[in-house]
């Protein structure tokens, strides 16, 4: 059994490779292309508006972490001009003007970057400021794999990227290598436990439906929050006790404190000591719906190694 793993495992570590190889073949192809005249790109944002890019902007805002993430890795990172506070990766972010969060974005910063396209979540209060003064504005925000599937083909039509479905599928299809490569590495005791991750405080967990649930089946671990119950819901914490969860994931602050939660000792990942605690570097890649998350499967499969040891 373990040989065949460990075939399988060479064989799409060697597929991965040879698409890492073929990529820059890709890019020279479609640089080349760029002379042609692009025509309009049309998409329905996740407000329901339709929003027509006349040609590639090249000054480029993101309010959101994923989203910037998702342009980076599109190949496009060095259109940005701007993010918000959060965004840290890939390194060249960094050094970009910050421009606060969904709730206090600094309007008037943003708008001496003078972009040509804002890229921002939903529920962002900017967005209509932005679109009174002229400035394109699209909203995104994937809750889901097919969320992100879905938006990293739209982008990458909104940056008028040659050849832009196929760039985007090329991105998309990396993914589902790494988190098939994951899956693969997860201790054969750990699957199909019952998990409870804890995505926030005041008990806020990641559900099956939500992106993090996704990967958690993925990894072939069982939640104990049914879709039925939302992407993120805030849970009772008697809930928990009762489902009795044999492995809990959550961030290393949060769990400071859960031997003090009432019945909690009752609960069998307390007992046995099944606690994956990420710190907050690993939980600020967990937690994004971004390109990453094959990154975010691997912590989770790291910690399942540690506690689950063969």
């Amino acid at each position: 059994m373990r040989l065949v793993l460990r075939q399988r495992l060479k064989l799409m570590a060697a597929s991965m490779a040879l698409s890492a190889s073929l990529w820059p073949l890709m890019s020279t192809a479609q640089n080349a292309s760029t002379a042609k005249v692009l025509e309009p790109f049309s998409l329905t944002d996740d407000r329901g508006r339709v929003v027509v890019i006349d040609k590639a902007p090249r000054r480029i805002v993101t309010l959101l972490p994923s989203l910037g993430e998702i342009v980076c890795e599109l190949q496009a990172c060095e259109r940005l001009v701007g993010v918000d506070r959060y965004s840290n990766w890939p390194e060249r972010v960094k050094s970009l003007p910050k421009l606060g969060g969904i709730d206090d974005t600094q309007l008037e910063a943003l708008v001496k970057l003078k972009p040509d396209l804002v890229l921002l979540a939903r529920s962002s209060r900017v967005t209509q400021r932005l679109e009174s003064m002229g400035i394109k504005v699209v909203a995104l925000e994937p809750q889901n794999q097919e969320d992100m599937r879905r938006v990293i083909h739209l982008i990458a039509g909104a940056l008028h990227l040659p050849q832009h479905q196929e760039r985007a599928q090329f991105v998309w299809q990396n993914i589902q290598q790494k988190l098939d490569v994951a899956a693969l590495r997860v201790p054969d005791k750990a699957k199909g436990m019952r998990i409870y991750f804890e995505a926030g405080s005041g008990y806020f967990a990641a559900g099956e439906a939500s992106y993090i649930g996704e990967t958690l089946k993925r990894l072939g671990l069982v939640n104990v929050v049914t879709p039925a119950m939302g992407a993120f819901p805030q849970v009772n914490p008697e809930f928990v006790v009762k489902a009795n969860p044999q492995i809990i994931f959550m961030g290393e602050r949060t769990a400071t404190d859960l031997k003090s939660r009432p019945g909690w000792q009752r609960i069998e990942a307390i007992s046995q000591q099944k606690i994956c605690a990420f710190t907050p570097e690993q939980s600020d890649i967990i937690v994004r719906s971004g390109p990453r998350i094959p990154e975010a499967a691997d912590l989770m499969v790291a910690c399942l190694k540690r506690i689950f040891p063969e």
